[in-house]
């Protein structure tokens, strides 16, 4: 498992978490600047979506407003299953799996109905790529598949 002391950040993000931390008040975890995706990827702590959020989206557009991206906002979680839960919302998960393969690597089984399997993955496969993105860099998982 990745602790937060293992996370490198740079300075471009260092200042993104202090300047999203401003304008949500949430506590901001970690942020991944993803070029392909012209996003910015945040972790806020347990407890803050609703904070980084706003009521009915107010406080996540003024963000995407001031810093002219579109932004995405991930829960942390305790466990490693929680957190590919969170990090695959708002699709309807009903069950992660953490499991250990040969070699060391961490495989994330992950299951959802059918008809919320799009969900899942995303248009060109965005949300799947920030799970991936996420649970690597915070829980050493290697790779998530959906059954």
């Amino acid at each position: 498992m990745t602790s937060s002391a293992d996370i490198r950040l740079s300075i471009e993000e260092i200042k993104l978490i202090a300047l999203f931390g401003d304008i949500t008040g949430a506590d901001v975890r970690d942020c991944i600047v993803d070029a392909e995706g012209e996003r910015f990827i945040f972790v806020v702590g347990p407890g803050h979506l609703g904070l980084a959020i706003g009521p009915r989206g107010a406080t996540i557009k003024r963000a995407r407003s001031i810093m002219k991206r579109d932004i995405d906002v991930v829960e942390a979680a305790d466990t490693p299953e929680g957190f590919v839960r969170n990090a695959l919302a708002p699709a309807q998960v009903t069950a992660v799996k953490v499991k250990e393969e040969g070699q060391g690597r961490r495989v994330a089984l992950v299951t959802v109905k059918s008809e919320h399997r799009g969900r899942v993955i995303g248009r060109n496969g965005r949300n799947i790529e920030r799970a991936r993105l996420l649970a690597k860099r915070h829980h050493g998982i290697d790779s998530i598949v959906i059954v």
